[in-house]
């Protein structure tokens, strides 16, 4: 999704009172899926837009902007490492460092 896309996606969201929080890639180091400014919004139900990458750093950020909506309601800032288990899934993982910001809205 583009960001006017994803701007319009939460006024979408905020409009109709649907919780949601806004992921936003603040830096990225190495070889990283999604480029810094990349941004994914994450809905109360699960359900998500856009995208931080993929995989399972896509899947911390999410599990963080559902504890941001339901629980802390604060946003977070979350260091997703890729170089994990680097080389012994056949090329799947990228091998850098993304810093996320997770912000209810």
């Amino acid at each position: 999704m583009t960001d006017q896309e994803i701007f319009q996606k939460c006024a979408e969201l905020r409009d109709r009172d649907i919780p949601f929080c806004l992921a936003t890639i603040a830096e990225a180091v190495g070889s990283t899926p999604r480029e810094i400014g990349a941004k994914m919004i994450i809905c109360a139900d699960g359900s998500m837009h856009g995208s931080v990458g993929g995989g399972c750093g896509e899947n911390q950020v999410r599990s963080a902007a559902l504890r941001c909506i339901l629980t802390t309601k604060k946003p977070e800032f979350l260091e997703i490492d890729l170089t994990d288990d680097l080389g012994t899934r056949g090329g799947d993982v990228c091998g850098g460092k993304m810093w996320i910001f997770v912000e209810p809205l």
